[in-house]
């Protein structure tokens, strides 16, 4: 009776390394699939929001394209003419990109 709990016990050990292995190879996969190319993407558009300036066309994060007339960097807003005349103010961190590399793709 005592030989066959040992036996049990024995046979159970190796399962918990293999599974600890694949956790850690599907962290790897999600780490290099999914996380680090949105940090790169991430760094790419807080570059380009530090980077902005006047007469700059660009896309802001509801989608309206437009060219930056002035930046407010005291309260950290831009104001963007979208149609003659008309001026909207947004937040600099809703300037994701700019708009003539929209254009060309």
């Amino acid at each position: 009776m005592n030989s066959m709990f040992l036996a049990a016990q024995t046979q159970q050990g190796g399962g918990g390394m293999g599974l600890l292995i694949m956790m850690v190879a599907i962290f790897a996969i999600m780490y290099f699939f999914m996380i680090r190319p949105q940090q790169k993407r991430q760094k790419k558009i807080r570059e380009f929001q530090n980077a902005l300036a006047e007469g700059a066309q660009v896309v802001t994060g509801g989608g309206i394209y437009g060219t930056v007339k002035r930046i407010d960097l005291t309260n950290n807003k831009v104001d963007v003419e979208i149609a003659r005349g008309v001026v909207i103010t947004v937040d600099k961190n809703y300037v994701f990109a700019d708009a003539t590399s929209q254009i060309q793709q």
